[in-house]
């Protein structure tokens, strides 16, 4: 999906050296309320977190975000674009930045539209510090956990893309539970040569076992069903 250009900033950056070495987690404030904004910046710096504090959606949006863990403290009433709609845009520009709303106005269906739409929690002001403080925790693990799936997931991707198109196939019937002879007899291909593909699957794979092969391929999507008759 196309990212708006309005939110093309907030994409992730993703230099070399950021990939590389995992940054500290970054808490994003957004709030109009200049004191709001100041006694959050003085909670979180308590516990060590980073912080970076903005007026408005339209000022978070013309900030790069770097790739390291983070999650976003945003007011629903802010001048222009609401934080319900602000959640609105990043879920639909595919952003997975997890939310933590506050408001001094709230209300049961306010929050059930944003606790539906994602968000990590729903805090009316004026709230306990130890609630935020561990709101801000579960979300900073939830993008920990995404990120680490996502890296997962890149690696497995960067895997298969180094299969042959013949690995690829002898990877969906194997996976799919035919045995070696059956699949020389599907490709009209030695059994020996069968066992070398195999062997070269596993290995760029990095998968242990048949189980483990099998598991990749489920997530991959790679799916060959066995041939009739077999």
């Amino acid at each position: 999906m196309a990212v708006p250009s309005c939110l093309e900033a907030l994409v992730p950056q993703h230099p070399p050296a950021a990939r590389a070495i995992a940054g500290e987690p970054i808490i994003y404030i957004v709030d109009d309320d200049e004191s709001m904004r100041e006694a959050l910046r003085r909670l979180f710096g308590s516990v060590g977190f980073k912080v970076e504090m903005f007026a408005s959606a339209a000022e978070l949006l013309r900030t790069k975000l770097p790739d390291v863990a983070s999650c976003l403290v945003l007011d629903v009433r802010l001048p222009g674009l609401s934080g319900l709609d602000f959640q609105a845009e990043l879920a639909k520009a595919a952003i997975h930045i997890p939310i933590i709303f506050m408001t001094g106005h709230g209300d049961i269906p306010m929050s059930v539209k944003a606790m539906k739409a994602g968000a990590v929690d729903f805090l009316t002001k004026p709230f306990r510090d130890q609630d935020m403080l561990d709101a801000v925790a579960a979300a900073i693990e939830r993008d920990r956990e995404r990120r680490a799936e996502e890296k997962r997931l890149s690696d497995l991707r960067s895997h298969f893309e180094t299969l042959t198109p013949r690995e690829r196939e002898v990877m969906g019937l194997v996976t799919a539970g035919l045995m070696n002879k059956q699949i020389a007899g599907e490709l009209e291909l030695a059994e020996i040569t069968v066992k070398i593909h195999r062997g070269h699957i596993m290995q760029k794979m990095g998968a242990r076992s048949l189980a483990d092969l099998v598991r990749m391929a489920e997530v991959l999507g790679v799916r060959r069903t066995k041939p009739e008759g077999i």
